[in-house]
């Protein structure tokens, strides 16, 4: 098996060279995942998409490279004037934006956003803005509204499901649950 980065049929290339390679097919990957209302792309999508398109494909694991392209999108998408791009990129096991996210952040000259569900609500916004920036397909006519990825809405949905609902209170003469008024049907 082949090691480090290398163009088919077998030229070695510096990851440097690599990364710089991939950037622009990654743009272009992402300004069609843009141009669908809703849609969102996997870290791992994007990373075998680059490697297809590009014709130089790498043995290093994903984690360890897909920053790197996916900083130079971010940066390309800022001086263009673009939304940003890697918004729409999220992870396959829980639907939410990595920790690079914070680029988004930085490069735009905002403050960097610790709390994990703000940050998740940040993308959302950033998604919405390239869906209208790109006019995509299925766009509602009132321009949409910001959504979290499908897969960590689902998580976020089930939780709320989960979560024990507040009891309400009980009458303290003969112990049954008060209705919503608060005065106890039995005794009052």
């Amino acid at each position: 098996m082949r090691r480090g980065y290398w163009r088919e049929p077998g030229d070695a290339v510096s990851a440097e060279e690599a990364w710089d390679i991939w950037a622009p097919h990654a743009y272009d990957v992402l300004l069609e995942v843009a141009r669908r209302y809703q849609a969102v792309t996997t870290y791992g999508e994007v990373g075998k998409e680059v490697q297809d398109r590009s014709g130089v494909r790498t043995s290093a694991l994903l984690q360890n490279w897909i920053g790197a392209v996916l900083g130079r999108v971010v940066r390309r998408a800022h001086k263009q004037g673009h939304p940003p791009l890697t918004a729409l990129v999220v992870h396959k096991d829980d639907g939410k934006v990595g920790v690079g996210y914070a680029e988004v952040l930085q490069v735009a000259g905002q403050p960097p956003v610790e709390d994990e569900m703000e940050r998740e609500r940040h993308a959302a916004s950033a998604r919405l803005a390239c869906y209208r920036y790109f006019e995509a397909s299925g766009l509602p006519a009132d321009g949409g509204q910001p959504a979290l990825a499908p897969r960590l809405e689902e998580a976020v949905r089930r939780q709320r499901r989960s979560a024990p609902q507040p009891r309400r209170p009980t009458c303290p003469r003969c112990g049954i649950q008060t209705p919503v008024s608060g005065a106890c049907d039995y005794c009052d």
